[in-house]
Formats: C-alpha cells, structure tokens, sequence
C-alpha cells in the first residue's frame, strides 16, 4: 500500500469524515447518519472460485473502508452496509472492482443466513428450495452502498458503469447484461454550492484538491473558507497534490492561510533564484559566444579552432556551435 492509499484510509476511516460523504452523497448535506451510528467491519473479503474441488485456490481481497450503519426510519430500524473507496489515481475497471466487492458482501449475507438457519434446526414448514439454498423466503439482504472518493485535482476519464466498459453497444443486448453504475465524488466536478453540502473538514480538503492547479482561485477559497486543519487533512493534501504544508513537531493543526502564504513566498523566492541563475548562465554564455566570434573574426579560427583556444569543454561544444 503506498503512503497516498494510506493517509487517504485513515482520513476516511473517521467516523465524522465516512458519515459526512455519505450524508453529501446520499441526502445531499443533511445530517442523516450520525458518527455513532457506524461501526467499523473488517475489510478483508474471501473470494472462493466456484466449480468443484480444487478448481482455484481462494483468493483475499480487501476493501479500503467498510462500516455498517444501523438507523432508525419511522419507527423502524434500517440497516446498511456502506464502504468508501480512495482512488489518488483513475482505476478503469473501478465498476468491475466495486461490483465484486458489492457481490462478495450479497454472498456472504446468504451464506450466513444459511448459516444461522443450520445452527438453529429450523427447516421444518420450510419448502425443499429454502432448504437447499439456505436462505428463506423471509430472509432478505441488507443493501450495500460503495462510494468512491478521488482524491486528485484531475478529471475521472475512466468508465463510470459497466456497460460503458463493454465493447458492445446493441441496446437488446445490453438490456439482457445488468449494469452496475459506481457512486463517485471527484473533486473537479463539485461547484462551490455542493462543497458547501460538507459539514467536515472534507469541505476544506476537496476545495483544496479542486483548485489545486489554480492559483488565483486557490487564494480565493483558502482565504475566504479555510482556518485551521489538522494532522490528518495537511497530510492528504501534502500526498495528493503536492503541496508543502509544514506541520511543526509537537503541532497538530495548521493556520492554512498563513501555511499557503509562507509556501507562496518561498515558492516565490526559489523562482527568483532559478531566474538568477539562468540569467547568470545565460550572460556567462553570451560573453562566451563574443570572444569565439572575436578569435574568429580576428585570427580567422574555425569554430572549433576557437573554442579549443578558450578550453570550452566537449559536452558544450555542439551547442555552441549552433548560435555561431
């Protein structure tokens, strides 16, 4: 797992940050799941191949983020499972990915259905279908939400759905292939109205993220929306876009307008020093040129007759050579 996967899956795995982007995500902004209503699951799903013994070893897969939510609706009690996937990079088979995962979770809500059933002895007044497939007629499944989260400044040029991934467009037989549509948030595509829907520091962290190759908007949403962030945020940002924001020892928050401000001055002033540096090269350079020009002209030296008089080493030769 790289260091960008890793400080994204901790970020997520807070209770405050999964609930606010299923909260943007599903009741656009309102505060519908609460942080103590999730609890966190294990992440590692068992593929088994099926076909008979020995067809394939089982194969572990794991998920980034997944947490059941548990909530009551009118009265009654409305289970979920939800997971977040942090992609810093476009996956373009991300609707295949999530569609096992999201498969893997429906089998393993039939198998301990079946479970339960062989554990208590209850078959009796049960037809020989619900007997042989373990799970009852009044079984039923808890739905499985998977949210991918991107976590760049880029576009998804990716595929969105997986009929978009097939390599047919007959919609007869597109209609008889179920489609799996994927639940993403990127960055790039949320207006200043729907950042406003967060109600957690992933409204400051996804601005941050939007406007990162822009300059001059990136001044204008640091300092009208941003105070200070904590460990967690400044470390996202310093992995997915690149930027430098110190956090001193000891530190767990950051002023982000007076951290971007210092990061502009000495973005600024390494930018002046590069200049001088090329200005100094390029003088030198000129210099150089007037006295091969001069030996030339003077003693009538051949390029290379001149520029062995003034020891101009071999590397530079050719380079030279062209501007005379």
């Amino acid at each position: 797992m790289g260091r960008k996967d890793m400080v994204t899956g901790a970020y997520v795995k807070q209770n405050t940050i999964f609930a606010d982007a299923f909260n943007y995500y599903i009741f656009g902004g309102q505060q519908v799941i609460r942080p103590e209503q999730l609890k966190e699951l294990d992440t590692a799903e068992i593929v088994v191949p099926y076909g008979a013994d020995g067809a394939g070893e089982p194969e572990q897969k794991y998920r980034d983020v997944m947490k059941s939510l548990t909530a009551m609706q009118d009265e009654n009690a409305a289970y979920l499972l939800l997971g977040i996937e942090n992609q810093s990079d476009v996956h373009y088979a991300m609707p295949v990915k999530n569609l096992v995962y999201d498969t893997l979770h429906y089998a393993k809500q039939v198998q301990e259905a079946a479970n339960s059933h062989r554990k208590a002895k209850d078959y009796k007044e049960h037809g020989k279908g619900e007997f042989l497939s373990g799970f009852y007629k009044e079984d039923k499944l808890i739905p499985v939400i998977t949210l991918v989260i991107f976590f760049s400044p880029d576009e998804w040029d990716g595929p969105t759905s997986l009929h978009e991934m097939m390599n047919v467009k007959d919609e007869r037989i597109l209609s008889l292939v179920p489609d799996y549509q994927i639940h993403l948030i990127v960055p790039a595509g949320l207006s200043d109205e729907e950042l406003e829907k967060f109600h957690s520091s992933l409204k400051e962290v996804l601005g941050f993220i939007k406007y990162a190759n822009d300059m001059k908007k990136m001044d204008r949403i640091v300092h009208g929306n941003f105070h200070k962030l904590r460990r967690e945020e400044i470390e996202v940002l310093n992995q997915c876009v690149n930027v430098k924001l110190e956090l001193k020892d000891g530190e767990e928050t950051v002023d982000v307008c007076k951290a971007w401000e210092d990061m502009k001055r000495e973005a600024a002033k390494e930018a002046a020093e590069e200049a001088a540096i090329k200005a100094t090269k390029e003088t030198q350079e000129e210099t150089l040129l007037q006295n091969l020009r001069s030996l030339m002209e003077t003693l009538h030296f051949s390029a290379e007759q001149a520029m062995a008089a003034l020891k101009v080493p071999e590397s530079r030769r050719a380079q030279l050579a062209a501007k005379l």
